[in-house]
């Protein structure tokens, strides 16, 4: 449980950079998101509880690399505290805490909850041979820096991390949002690249010796690296004052190693989905 001990200091240590950063004149915009991005969710209108909660449809890959695609329906939304520039959350699987410091840093810390890959997961026997996946509790932390007036376009890193059967996800990204509205509303878009372990890489996309006699899929041992590269787009609307409609779409591009990987029948992941909450 190390990486939990390092979100621990890290934290601390971004409580204190933000007293040295944080400007009292901020405190004139407070009604206004953390940030006004649609991919960065703020419901407390400025101050203390923001709660919304909701439903949403996915349309997707059944699992990594999968041919098979599939309806899920989620629950949306999250339970939200700020102050001042602080904001603690539980959005679904993510718990944890995003600070903006000097208006042109967002940082995060968090707790993520990681599914892991089962058999089951392919109606069409695909997976069949292979061993289920655990679950994980990972360690998330993220930074995004603005590069133009009001957040129009900012670049960003994300990292994820995990016992050692996990390994590490890097992501690099830069994106731009569109729209002249400031509360978090309008359409951005965003390229990333991914890099991970070879821990991380074999868990969705490896073959063991063992596996592969039960399997009959070709032995797969991959590097750590380069794993992929893609675009998703989010937009986020006020039907009313209460009620909000978010909407994305997405695809993934893998590297050529992953895509000579037995497991992935599919050289690329796509994801579109849909959801409405209720903002208390």
């Amino acid at each position: 449980m190390g990486f939990f001990r390092t979100i621990g200091i890290g934290l601390i240590l971004v409580i204190l950079i933000n007293s040295i950063f944080y400007d009292d004149a901020s405190a004139e915009n407070n009604k206004l998101p953390l940030v006004p991005l649609p991919s960065i969710f703020d419901y407390t209108r400025g101050v203390d509880w923001g709660i919304a909660l909701g439903v949403g449809v996915e349309y997707g890959n059944a699992y990594d690399g999968s041919d098979e695609y599939e309806f899920e329906i989620e629950p949306a939304g999250a339970i939200q505290y700020r102050t001042g520039n602080n904001l603690f959350f539980w959005e679904g699987i993510e718990l944890g805490w995003r600070n903006r410091l000097a208006d042109k840093w967002l940082v995060q810390l968090a707790a993520r909850y990681e599914g892991g890959r089962e058999a089951d997961d392919s109606d069409d026997g695909r997976l069949d041979g292979l061993d289920d996946q655990d679950d994980h509790i990972v360690g998330v932390f993220e930074f995004r820096r603005s590069i133009m007036d009001d957040w129009r376009a900012w670049i960003g890193g994300r990292l994820m991390v995990g016992e050692s059967s996990f390994g590490a996800l890097g992501v690099l990204a830069a994106g731009y949002r569109f729209g002249e509205r400031l509360d978090g509303t309008g359409t951005e878009l965003f390229l990333f690249s991914t890099f991970g372990t070879s821990e991380f890489i074999n868990k969705d996309f490896g073959v063991s010796e063992e596996e592969s006699m039960s399997s009959g899929l070709a032995t797969t041992n991959l590097d750590g690296g380069y794993r992929s590269v893609g675009l998703n787009v989010i937009d986020r609307r006020y039907l009313t004052d209460h009620i909000q409609i978010i909407t994305q779409g997405g695809v993934e591009l893998y590297s050529s190693d992953i895509q000579e990987s037995p497991i992935a029948r599919q050289d690329y992941e796509i994801e579109l989905g849909i959801s409405a909450v209720y903002q208390f």
